[in-house]
């Protein structure tokens, strides 16, 4: 073994060392505010010690870099979206960084695989290396599409529900309700994501927002055009005694832009099952039409 293999074997074993006797309780240093708190007459309840250096320093270190970094890989491959709103549309407990750390971690993992593979099939260098390297875009960008998709079935969720919830929003807006008391009312006996996000909006009006402001948070989040169309109409609250048959016009404007789009759907998919049969007609069909044109060609040849 050359010393070269030594030294990088010791630092990755004393590494790892570190941080596992960094998780030992009686091996971790206290730091200056844990110590000063026995004499400050704050809170009796002990705190944990910490290491300088920890899996969760490590980690508050690395999750930065590893969030520019993987903010930069989506946007090269076409990933434009803000990652912090796709989350909160799939509704994922874990922050932008986190959720990059986890990401490059797996497509880390996938390269050293990569490269332990190309090793122990004994493959050229560059096929080993182009083999490592696309392991871990491709672990990467199922990661990312995956998310994309969520925040995607979250919208299109957010569109098929919001015809009903905005009739139900201008029926009790005609009986009498106010704005604030008509949202907490579906958010309350409402189940799907539009139901879910007018709990959001009630929450940020009792924080301090006002209706409309607080909708239009929401409506960000979303980011869908008909949510966009109903905050307009909301928003003439303040200047209008009746927004119920607005609303309602809105909500038929809605329903046939979804109609139309499930009908754009079907058709697509009535397409594509013509596409296996297509194929499967055309190949017999070549291959006869082969053994005549053979035959001709043979015999105008004289072969």
């Amino acid at each position: 073994m050359s010393l070269r293999t030594i030294v990088i074997v010791g630092f990755v074993a004393w590494a790892g060392l570190t941080l596992l006797l960094g998780e030992v309780p009686a091996l971790r240093r206290r730091s200056l505010a844990q110590r000063l708190a026995a004499h400050t007459g704050g809170t009796d309840r002990p705190s944990r010690p910490t290491l300088v250096w920890s899996i969760g320093s490590l980690t508050a270190v690395l999750a930065p870099l590893a969030e520019d970094l993987g903010g930069r890989l989506a946007k090269a491959f076409g990933s434009h979206d803000e990652l912090a709103a796709r989350l909160a549309r799939a509704g994922r407990p874990e922050d932008p960084p986190a959720f990059r750390l986890r990401q490059l971690t797996r497509a880390g993992v996938a390269f050293v695989v990569g490269l332990a593979t190309g090793s122990v099939l004994s493959l050229p260098v560059l096929v080993i290396a182009a083999g490592a390297i696309g392991a871990a875009l491709l672990t990467f960008l199922v990661i990312e599409q995956a998310a994309i998709a969520e925040s995607s079935r979250w919208q299109r969720r957010v569109i098929a529900e919001l015809p009903v919830v905005a009739e139900q929003l201008g029926m009790l807006l005609s009986c009498g309700y106010s704005l604030g008391s008509a949202i907490a009312r579906i958010g309350d006996r409402g189940h799907g994501v539009v139901a879910t996000g007018f709990t959001r909006v009630t929450h940020r009006v009792r924080q301090g927002l006002s209706e409309i402001d607080a909708l239009r948070e929401w409506a960000e989040l979303a980011e869908v055009a008909p949510v966009h169309r109903l905050l307009a109409v909301l928003e003439l609250n303040s200047h209008a005694s009746d927004l119920g048959d607005l609303i309602s016009a809105e909500a038929r404007n809605t329903r046939r832009e979804v109609h139309r789009e499930l009908e754009e759907l079907i058709e697509r998919r009535g397409q594509q099952v013509w596409i296996p049969v297509t194929v499967a007609t055309l190949v017999p069909g070549v291959i006869f039409m082969a053994v005549p044109f053979i035959d001709a060609m043979n015999k105008l040849t004289g072969a």
